[in-house]
Formats: C-alpha cells, structure tokens, sequence
C-alpha cells in the first residue's frame, strides 16, 4: 500500500482505537505512525498495543512506526480542605512545604526543586495557565505570589514554570521505568516530554543505547532558546503546541512553530507538529475551517508528519480523524503553490559526500522527470539525507533491516521497503527496478535513480549514484 502524499500521519491510540480491528482501519485510513501516550498506558497494555500494531503490520506488508511518549515530570499543587477556592485577582497566595491541606491563602507544593528554583518576579501558571500567579518573595520554603489573572484553584491542578529552569532532568522514576519497557517492547521512537536543556536528553540515549530514536518535544520556553543545541543531540522533534501554549504567549506558537520546523529541515531531523490540529473531530464528524487552515500551515511549511491527539485516541470519529487529514494533506501537495514554497526553504547541504550526492539525486531527479528515488539504507541515514532534500518525486527507501525501516516510516516523501541486502551493484539495480515496479512507482520505460553506500551497510556512506531504466516485469536496463 504507497500513500498520495509526503507528509506522513501519527495517530495516537486510545481507549477509541486501541483494538487491533480499529489500528487497521486507521492504518487504512492514512494512519503511518502510532503513538502510545505512557501518561494513560500501563505495561502490560502497552505491550498489547505493540503485539496488536505488529499483528497489522504483518498483514499489511508494510513497515509501521510506533512511537512511545513518556510523561515526563508533572508539577501539581496538593489538596485544599474544600478541594477547591476562590481567589481574588490582586491577592497574596502562598504555595509552601507545609502537607497540610490548603485554604484561600495558601496551598502545598510537593515539589522542593520549584520551592529553591522560583524567584520574585517569576510566574506560576495553575491549571494550563487558568490562573496566573507572579513571586514576590522566595525563601527556599515558600513562595509567595500575587494572584495576576483567575480566580480558582483546586486539588492537583498542574504548575507550569515559563520563566524557571529547574534543576532537574527530564526522565522520573516512572519515565525511567517506562522507558525500559517500551525498549523491550522494541518501540521505534521515544519521546522526550518538558525537554529544558540539551543535557535532558543525554540519560534517556545512555538507557535507549540505539535501541530507539528519541524525540525532543518542544514544550517550554527553555527549550525555545536553546533549540539548536538540542536539535543537534536529537534524532527528532516534536512542535507540542498544547504546553507550549501555556507557557508562552498563544501568539508566539504559530511563529516558534515555524522556526522549530525550518530549524529541523535544516538539520535533516524529522519535524512532526502535534496538539489540537482537527480538535472538534473528537465530539465532531467533520473539523472547523480554521483546522483545516492549521493542518494545511504544517503540510506547507514541509514538516514531516502532522499529528492526532485525542481526535483519535478518545473521540467519536476517530477513523474520520485519520481519513479527514489524509484528504487535506494530498490536496495542499497539488496545490500549485506548494512546490514552491517547499522549494524556497531548501537550505544548502553539508560539505560532505553523502550530501552532494544526496543534492545531486534530488536536482537530477527533477531535471529527468524520474519516477523516484531509490535509496539503500542499513542505518536509516541515506533515508534521512534524501528527505532532507524535499524531492519532488517519492523516495523508496530499501533497507534489510526491519528496525530502520520502521523508524523511516515517520520520514517525510519516504516509502519504506524491507528488502534483502544485494550481493553486487548489477543486483543493486535491479532489485531496485523490481521494487518500484511491483510497489507501483514506475512502469516499464519510466526511470529511476538509485543512491546507495559502496560497500553496502557502511552507515553514512553514500557514495553511488545510478540512473537506471525499468523493463518489463521490473527488470533494469
């Protein structure tokens, strides 16, 4: 099964869509990538997602992502005595050590590293920003605050810190955990939640040891600013528009979006825009105008795959979810305009062979009219250079290994096909002819081009290029 389009879909599973009847509609439906959230999956049903995504991905013969997202430290307030107060805007409002059961004046925050990280002038953001708190006074202890914006709080409600940086990493006790699991699971890809700095990511890669990909989820200010650094270290990114839009102004979200994912491009690192894109299809069949324009945004700015939240994981319509972004994705691709505007944010290789010879495909290609681009990938990296590129025409990624072509699906333009190694360059090619025939991208006449690194599973190396024809059933000339 080869999609209409480049962009590529990631659906999250759910109470709605956690069936293995459902994953294969969904994967039926556009669906290239799954993701399991760990802040609503348990072991044990996370591996029956696993075995059930795997189950569909046998009968259908094509290689499918799955991507673990793992909470990441949630930063609640305790309890009140009426489990819930009514403040008063311009109120002092106290969150301490103290466990005892909060009232309108004070509440306790079981979390020492904000007690010792917060300063005056910072805010505190309750319960995704509904109520807004700024520090006068900080003493290791306590924090006393005014109450800015809101005027209620109750039991557990989550703290967001835009303007601290806490001294502690990114993986908890239960990320840890989970992170062990969904490794043993054999999971593709691992997102990283509330990534603050580069040096989050380094303990998730110590415990991962190639065994996954780990995906930065762009969430807070800090990671904002120092987003090259952290690109660098990441196999992937994530623009998490639903935390990132509480911790900083709505406004700046659709602008961070697009330097995250420019950012990203650049890089050669896979860009997926994630949050509320078709967000009334969880109660709704059909989405808002202004949804289709947001998921539309994504697809023309070139980011890798668009993704479903809720839409899919917990509501109503979640096939129709799946099935609504594929038409909007394959109608913005034929849109005259989108060549265009991907063409214009292609930024200049690196000075390295596998890059030139990477440009060179992507330039001959479009010169030729070929019918794709052929790729041999053992380690996923000539997969990577080629998407980097934007080609206009789909790129056929080959590898032997069933890991790299399942962490490949999530890549932009990029059909993934396990194959055998080849022996020779004579059976390079053809086996490279037979493919794009039988997976339907060429016919008899039509051209392809072929990149590949001599010897083959040299990661990185790519080195050969070939133009070649298919003959009937395949064959090259």
């Amino acid at each position: 099964m080869r999609r209409s389009r480049k962009v590529k879909i990631l659906a999250t599973l759910g109470p709605a869509s956690s069936s293995e009847e459902m994953i294969g509609k969904l994967f039926r439906a556009g669906a290239d990538v799954f993701r399991i959230n760990m802040s609503h999956t348990d072991h044990e049903a996370m591996r029956e997602l696993v075995r059930r995504i795997r189950s569909v991905e046998q009968d259908a013969g094509r290689p499918i992502g799955i991507l673990a997202d793992l909470q990441g430290p949630k930063l609640r307030v305790g309890t009140f005595r009426n489990t819930k107060e009514e403040l008063v805007v311009g109120q002092t409002f106290t969150l301490d050590d103290n466990p005892e059961p909060g009232d309108a004046a004070r509440v306790y925050l079981p979390h020492p590293e904000i007690l010792s990280s917060v300063r005056a002038g910072h805010r505190l953001l309750i319960d995704d920003g509904k109520l807004e708190l700024k520090a006068v006074k900080c003493d290791g202890r306590s924090i006393v605050a005014t109450v800015v914006a809101g005027t209620r709080i109750s039991d557990r409600k989550g703290v967001s810190l835009p303007d601290t940086e806490l001294p502690v990493g990114a993986l908890t006790e239960k990320d840890r955990a989970d992170l062990e699991a969904v490794l043993e699971a054999g999971v593709d890809w691992v997102a990283l939640s509330f990534i603050q700095r580069p040096e989050d990511l380094a303990e998730a890669r110590k415990i991962a040891r190639g065994r996954a990909l780990l995906m930065s989820k762009i969430e807070k200010p800090q990671a904002v600013a120092r987003l090259p650094e952290i690109i660098e270290l990441s196999d992937s990114l994530m623009v998490a528009r639903g935390d990132l839009g509480v911790e900083m102004p709505l406004e700046m979200v659709p602008g961070i979006q697009k330097q995250i994912t420019r950012a990203a491009r650049k890089a050669g690192k896979p860009v997926v825009v994630a949050t509320q894109m078709l967000e009334s299809m969880i109660t709704a069949p059909v989405p808002t105008r202004a949804e289709v324009s947001d998921v539309s945004t994504a697809v023309f700015e070139g980011a890798d795959a668009v993704m479903l939240s809720a839409e899919s994981a917990a509501g109503q319509y979640p096939i129709e979810a799946v099935a609504t972004m594929n038409r909007i994705a394959e109608q913005v691709e034929k849109d005259p305009n989108y060549a265009g505007i991907i063409n214009a944010q292609r930024s200049a290789p690196e000075a390295t062979g596998p890059d030139t010879i990477s440009l060179a495909a992507r330039e001959i290609a479009e010169t030729l009219k070929v019918s794709a681009i052929v790729t041999y990938t053992a380690s996923g990296t000539t997969g990577l250079r080629a998407a980097r590129e934007r080609p206009q025409v789909p790129i056929i990624a080959l590898s032997p290994i069933v890991e790299t072509a399942r962490r490949l699906s999530l890549l932009w333009g990029t059909h993934c096909v396990v194959s055998p190694d080849a022996t020779d360059l004579d059976d390079m090619v053809d086996r490279a002819c037979r493919i794009a025939h039988r997976e339907q991208f060429g016919a008899p006449g039509d051209r392809i081009i072929i990149t590949a690194g001599v010897p083959l599973r040299t990661p990185g190396a790519t080195n050969m290029l070939r133009i070649a024809y298919i003959e009937k059933a395949g064959e090259a000339a």
